[in-house]
C-alpha cells in the first residue's frame, strides 16, 4: 500500500469512537415506523423445511466450548459428511429463533446468539456438495420459518476455495457456511458504528456456531481471509447494501471439490427491509478499504504473523484456578443455549465466586480455529477487567494474564461509579460482579494485517464475548454485551493498556430478576 498499512479502517474507528460530547450531540432519534426487518425474505424461492432436532446432544456446554477450542488432528480419521440433521443442528443454534416476547410495540424474536439491539443483521448461506438428504448447491438460511431456500444449483464450493487462496481447510469441507451483513438492519439504530456491530454479532454467532459443530465432531474452521468479490458474486449480494464477514468449513473430504459450474449473476427478488433505508457511507468505504482482491492476496494476508508480546507483570499477580472437569455443570450446551438471554438487571449484593470468573475467562479465551491465529499468535486481544464483587478478589482493576490464569492487579479500590459511565451511562456495568474489556493493540494489528486485521480484531472480540455469554449461563449466572466510550476505557485501564482500543464488553453477574430476560 501507498500509505501506512491499515489507514483507512484507522480513520473509521476514530470516526465511530464513543465520546460524552458526540452522544449528547447527535441528533439521531429511532424512527420506529421506519424499522427494517430483522429477516432476508426472498419473495420468490420455495422454501425447504429444516428437520426437527431429534434426539438432542447432551455433550455438556463447558465442555463443547473446550472442544471447539482447536481444529481436530490433521491425521484424525475423517467422519461422515454431516447430513440434513447435522446441518440443521448447527443453523438452529447458530442463528435459530429461540423463543418470542411480547413488548407494547410488538413481538421480538431472539435468536440463539446475542446481537446488538436485537436486530439481528447477519444471515447464514449454505455452500455445499450432496449431502445426505440435501442437494449440491448455494442455500440461504431462513430463521423465521427455519428452512433453506436454493439460490443455485451445483457444488459451488471451488468458487470458494479459489477466493480463499486455496486454504487447505477450506478445500477438504463438503460443507461450507457463508456470513453477511445486511447493513441497514443494524444501523437503522447505531448508524456508522454498524460495522463494528457486523464482526461483534458475527463473532458471537460464530461462538454458538463452533461448539455446536465441535459436539457433532465437524471440525469447524473460521475464515476472514478470502477475496470478497467472487463470494459476493456467488451469493447474489448487493455490495452497496450487504458484505460477506467469514467463512467456516464443517467436515472432512479429504479431496479437492470438483471445478465449479457457471455462476451467472443472480436477480432475486428480496421483500424491503422497511419505507425507506438510510445510506451510511462510511460503512460502505469501511467495508471496500477491507476487502482482498484476489485469492493470491487472501492467501498472502493469512500468512502474516502479527507480533504479540505479553508484558512482564509489575508486581504480584492472583493466581485463578479454573473449576475442574469433574466440577463442571452438567447441563447440555443446546439447553444453555436455549436458555441464554441477556440479563436487564444485576444484583449488586450478590457476588461470583472466583472459580466461577476464572472458569468463564479460561473457557473462553482458550483460543480458536481462526486463519488469522496461530500457535505462536493464539490471540489478537488483551482482555481487562474491573473486579466489583468476586469472592476472595479485592475490588478494582486488572489485566488477565491468559497463559498464566491469573489477575494482574492494576489498581485497588470501588470503581461501580467509573463503571457505569464507561458503559454508556448504565446501571448494568455498575451493578455487575465484573466486567471483562476486550482490547488490542490496533497499530500492531493494522500495520500487520493490513485493513483487513480490522475485522479480524473485532471479529474475535464478539467471539469472546460470546463464549463468555455461553460460560456465564452454562454455571447459571448472567451475562450482557456493552457498548462504551471508547477512549476513557483505554484511559482508565492505562498506563497499562495505553495505545490500545476496546473490541468489546461483557458483564457478568448475578441476575437480579429470574427467569433472565432474552
Amino acid at each position: 500500500m501507498a500509505d501506512r498499512e491499515g489507514e483507512a479502517l484507522r480513520a473509521y474507528h476514530r470516526h465511530t469512537v464513543h465520546s460524552e460530547r458526540r452522544l449528547r450531540t447527535n441528533r439521531h432519534f429511532l424512527d420506529f415506523a421506519n424499522q427494517p426487518l430483522p429477516f432476508k425474505i426472498y419473495s420468490d424461492l420455495e422454501a425447504i423445511p429444516l428437520p426437527r432436532l431429534r434426539p438432542p446432544l447432551e455433550m455438556p456446554a463447558l465442555h463443547a466450548i473446550a472442544a471447539s477450542a482447536e481444529p481436530a488432528e490433521s491425521d484424525a480419521a475423517p467422519v461422515e459428511p454431516p447430513d440434513l440433521t447435522a446441518l440443521s443442528r448447527v443453523l438452529y443454534f447458530s442463528a435459530g429463533i429461540t423463543k418470542a416476547r411480547r413488548f407494547p410495540g410488538g413481538e421480538v424474536s431472539f435468536r440463539a446468539h446475542p446481537n446488538t439491539g436485537a436486530l439481528y443483521h447477519v444471515d447464514l448461506y449454505v455452500v455445499c456438495r450432496e449431502l445426505p438428504g440435501l442437494a449440491a448447491g448455494v442455500y440461504h438460511f431462513g430463521p423465521h420459518d427455519f428452512a433453506l431456500r436454493r439460490l443455485r444449483e451445483g457444488d459451488q464450493r471451488a468458487r470458494l476455495v479459489e477466493a480463499s487462496g486455496g486454504d487447505p481447510a477450506l478445500a477438504r469441507a463438503p460443507l461450507l457456511l457463508v456470513s453477511a451483513s445486511t447493513y441497514w438492519r443494524n444501523a437503522w439504530k447505531y448508524q456508522a458504528r454498524a460495522y463494528r456491530h457486523c464482526f461483534w454479532d458475527s463473532g458471537a454467532l460464530h461462538a454458538n456456531l463452533l461448539a455446536v459443530a465441535a459436539t457433532q465432531r465437524l471440525d469447524p474452521r473460521v475464515n476472514l481471509g478470502f477475496a470478497d468479490a467472487p463470494v459476493e458474486k456467488l451469493l447474489g449480494l448487493d455490495p452497496a447494501r450487504e458484505g460477506v464477514l467469514s467463512l467456516v468449513g464443517l467436515g472432512d473430504d479429504r479431496d479437492p471439490p470438483p471445478k465449479a459450474p457457471p455462476a451467472p449473476e443472480l436477480q432475486l427478488a428480496t421483500e424491503p427491509l422497511s419505507d425507506r433505508e438510510v445510506d451510511h457511507p462510511e460503512i460502505r468505504a469501511a467495508h471496500a478499504a477491507s476487502t482482498l482482491e484476489s485469492g493470491a492476496a487472501a492467501a498472502a494476508w493469512r500468512a502474516v504473523r502479527v507480533e504479540r508480546v505479553q508484558p512482564a507483570a509489575h508486581g504480584p499477580v492472583l493466581g485463578l484456578r479454573p473449576r475442574a472437569d469433574e466440577e463442571l455443570p452438567s447441563e447440555s450446551l443446546e439447553s444453555v443455549i436455549q436458555r441464554r438471554g441477556s440479563t436487564r438487571a444485576f444484583d449488586p449484593k450478590r457476588s461470583l465466586s472466583a472459580a466461577e470468573l476464572a472458569t468463564a475467562l479460561e473457557r473462553s479465551t482458550r483460543g480458536a480455529p481462526l486463519d488469522f491465529l496461530h500457535r505462536t499468535v493464539p490471540t489478537l486481544l488483551d482482555l481487562y477487567l474491573i473486579v466489583h464483587h468476586v469472592e476472595g478478589i479485592p475490588a478494582g482493576s486488572y489485566y488477565y494474564r491468559r497463559e498464566e490464569r491469573a489477575l494482574e492487579p492494576l489498581r485497588t479500590g470501588n470503581f461501580r461509579r467509573e463503571a457505569g459511565r464507561l458503559g454508556l451511562f448504565q446501571e448494568l456495568p455498575a451493578d455487575a460482579a465484573v466486567d471483562v474489556y476486550c482490547l488490542a493493540d490496533l497499530d500492531a494489528v493494522l500495520d500487520g494485517l493490513g485493513n483487513r486485521g480490522y475485522r479480524a480484531a473485532q471479529f474475535e472480540g464478539g467471539l469472546v464475548g460470546g463464549r463468555l455469554y455461553l460460560c456465564a449461563y452454562a454455571q447459571r449466572f448472567g451475562a450482557t454485551g456493552l457498548t462504551f466510550l471508547d477512549d476513557e476505557v483505554t484511559d482508565f485501564f492505562s498506563p497499562h493498556a495505553a495505545g490500545k482500543s476496546v473490541m468489546f464488553l461483557v458483564a457478568l453477574g448475578r441476575s437480579l430478576r429470574r427467569p433472565e430476560a432474552a
